[in-house]
């Protein structure tokens, strides 16, 4: 069983980032500051439709190791790529003007600076435990991790409340990625055994429990492997086609069509493309309010068949699954998972299965044999349970 794709054994993210700060910097950190990747229980390309997710988040983590450094400069380096990157307050402000992994670096030092605040110069060393394009939210790990360090290191008055949506201003606006508030929450504000019921529209959260261990359960994270095909423009044209719909169904968003006059909305809908994304986010909601309260009763087993229901509806209605997590959600349900979806935004990246604690290894291998089956590369997997959010080490 594969784990390499989903969590390199490395040594510790933490050490590893404290060793790259010295070898690059020639000196010793003021502190390291971590946060998770996540995975989205449920709750699917509802979040920009001001509806409702539920993620956790992971063990695996991005560590910024980290210290101040002469005014209006920055300077990274990440194990990732050995070259440093470094940048002014001019470059800083001007989105775009630094690309690549660095730019979610100094996507958060304009989101902070735009807001008003007196941002450090700093020299940052990065090191992750989180798979880069895999649907488990390394850009905003390294988001959130810069952001605490920044904050802790200029002394900065910066309620936690407010640090997902600065963290998502800078994807949005200086890397120019159109996601919702979700990713940055879920890796700011996850809580050990729980996930996070947000409402995307009110970002009120709530921490639902969500005690795996105590019910003989994990999640089975598994990596397909497969390259995201065409993601970012699928994503921004489901984007938009919702927006359409919800114009014209004269609603701020999707979210406020209620499930008992869905069929209504769909009669007014000119084309059935449209239709079926509408029907997705709208049923995805009430799946996610489904788990919610089961969650909230202690069945977490019985979540399984609304997990099962959520990948049937990305797959034939919003259309953004691939031959290889279809291969793994079909797989192991059929070796005995509880449930399995995709998560994340599609063509590509994770699923996710509810599986016995002594049933993950079988389940796992069920799954290689299938891709092994279909001739696709050896799958990534990793069993986890709900990790806590973002925090100084």
């Amino acid at each position: 069983m594969s784990t390499a794709a989903v969590g390199e054994g490395r040594g510790d993210v933490a050490d590893r980032a404290t060793a790259g700060f010295r070898q690059r910097y020639g000196t010793e950190p003021a502190g390291r500051w971590a946060a998770p990747g996540r995975v989205n229980l449920i709750g699917e390309h509802t979040d920009y439709n001001d509806g409702f997710v539920l993620p956790f988040a992971l063990p695996l983590r991005t560590v910024v190791a980290a210290a101040t450094g002469p005014d209006g400069r920055w300077t990274v380096w990440s194990e990732l790529d050995d070259e440093p990157v470094e940048f002014g307050a001019e470059a800083a402000d001007e989105p775009g003007r630094v690309d690549g992994w660095a730019a979610y670096v100094a996507g958060v030092v304009w989101a902070l600076r735009a807001a008003g605040l007196d941002v450090p110069g700093a020299r940052l060393a990065i090191a992750s435990d989180v798979p880069v394009g895999s649907g488990l939210s390394s850009s905003a790990a390294i988001e959130s991790a810069v952001l605490a360090a920044l904050v802790d290191l200029g002394g900065l008055d910066v309620p936690t409340e407010r640090w997902p949506r600065l963290a998502q201003r800078a994807e949005n606006d200086y890397v120019g990625a159109p996601t919702g508030i979700m990713d940055q929450s879920a890796v700011i504000r996850g809580l050990q055994g729980h996930a996070l019921f947000l409402d995307c529209r009110t970002e009120e959260v709530e921490q639902i429990p969500f005690d795996l261990d105590a019910a003989g359960l994990a999640v089975l994270v598994v990596d397909s492997r497969a390259p995201h095909r065409h993601a970012d423009g699928e994503y921004a044209a489901r984007r938009k086609s919702c927006e359409r719909a919800a114009a014209t169904l004269g609603v701020a968003a999707l979210r406020d069509v209620p499930t008992a006059d869905l069929d209504a909305a769909l009669a007014r809908l000119d084309d059935d493309e449209t239709r079926r994304r509408v029907r997705h986010v709208v049923t995805e909601d009430q799946r996610v309010l489904d788990t919610v309260a089961l969650l909230r009763a202690g069945r977490v087993r019985d979540i399984g068949p609304l997990l099962t229901a959520s990948h049937a509806s990305m797959r034939d209605d919003f259309e953004i699954t691939v031959p290889e997590v279809d291969t793994a959600v079909e797989a192991a349900l059929t070796a005995g998972a509880h449930g399995a979806r995709m998560t994340g935004g599609g063509f590509g990246g994770c699923v996710l299965a509810l599986v016995d604690v002594d049933a993950a290894d079988t389940v796992a291998r069920a799954v290689a044999d299938a891709y092994a089956e279909r001739g696709f590369a050896a799958p990534g997997t990793l069993t986890v349970l709900p990790a806590g959010g973002v925090t100084r080490v």
